[in-house]
């Protein structure tokens, strides 16, 4: 069993790693190419790609009814995380955007799962997403004094919010439905939610290799690959302790910019890179406890 946990543990890991060349493969795209119109071409990419594979692997055929409310709410939380976080960059700068975007989520997951699903995460995730958001905000800021605008901080709450809000509904929707259908469903609905963005855009920058690429790979590899393997990871583990391990994002996107970009990292970055991998161990490790008041109440 923990085997099989420290596996789909890994899935998930492995769909942070993905996510961390977002931030790379933007840096490569072409002059022009503004964030939201970046991250809205994205949605459409990956949700097409997702929805295609899904139907391709007969993963849509399923006799389960589709739970309208939650498919809508997910898909509205991943078009609203998409939105609030580009916005709280725009507001409060791409540091401090990033941090509380990222940071905050787990919080948001282990506060949902706590009073909605009625389950403690543990001490060990407690510890492990200290010890990770700690890291983060080393990693990300290098221990530079930074101005913190108020309305883009309350934004990229949001976006964690959103996030965390996500990753919950989804685990309810993977009880029912495989991976490959919820992400492919989700993810259709969620570009078509943002597709009127894309009119107030200039879209220019696609008429390029470059910019063609660029979009690639944030749809088939930073979207579609990296969710499939995110929702298979979160089928099978408690949603708070797969927030949590996707904090390795932001280590794999400090990795990439030190190696492929030639970015350097500051002491303080540095040990914020070691605080999130070892937070991220502690996470891997730790387990899920259900709040059973019914036993409790019978052994009082």
């Amino acid at each position: 069993m923990k085997q099989n946990e420290t596996f789909f543990s890994i899935l998930v890991l492995a769909a942070a790693m993905l996510w961390g060349t977002t931030g790379t493969a933007q840096s490569f795209a072409p002059p022009g190419a503004s964030p939201l119109s970046v991250g809205s071409v994205r949605l459409a990419v990956g949700g097409a790609a997702l929805l295609i594979f899904a139907w391709r692997r007969g993963a849509l055929k399923g006799k389960t009814l589709w739970q309208k409310w939650n498919t809508f709410f997910a898909a509205g939380c991943m078009s609203a995380y998409q939105l609030f976080f580009f916005a709280g960059v725009l507001k409060t700068g791409v540091a401090v955007g990033t941090v509380v975007a990222i940071g905050s989520a787990p919080v948001f997951a282990g506060l949902i799962s706590m009073i909605f699903r009625r389950e403690n995460p543990g001490l060990k995730w407690a510890a492990a997403t200290l010890l990770s958001v700690i890291g983060c905000v080393l990693l990300i800021t290098g221990g530079k004094k930074l101005e913190v605008n108020s309305i883009g901080v309350v934004l990229a709450l949001g976006a964690g919010a959103s996030y965390a809000l996500y990753a919950a509904v989804s685990k309810e929707l993977l009880k029912s439905h495989p991976p490959e259908a919820v992400t492919g469903v989700v993810f259709s609905i969620g570009a078509l939610f943002l597709s009127p963005v894309l009119l107030f855009y200039n879209l220019d920058w696609l008429k390029t290799i470059q910019g063609i690429s660029v979009a690639l790979h944030l749809g088939l590899v930073a979207t579609a690959l990296a969710y499939v393997l995110f929702s298979h990871g979160l089928a099978k583990i408690s949603f708070p302790k797969a927030v949590t391990l996707t904090l390795a994002e932001p280590v794999t996107a400090a990795a990439l910019g030190l190696f492929l970009l030639k970015e350097k990292l500051s002491l303080v970055s540095q040990v914020g890179m070691i605080l999130v991998f070892a937070g991220l161990v502690i996470a891997s490790l730790a387990g899920l406890r259900k709040k059973d008041r019914i036993r409790k109440a019978s052994i009082s």
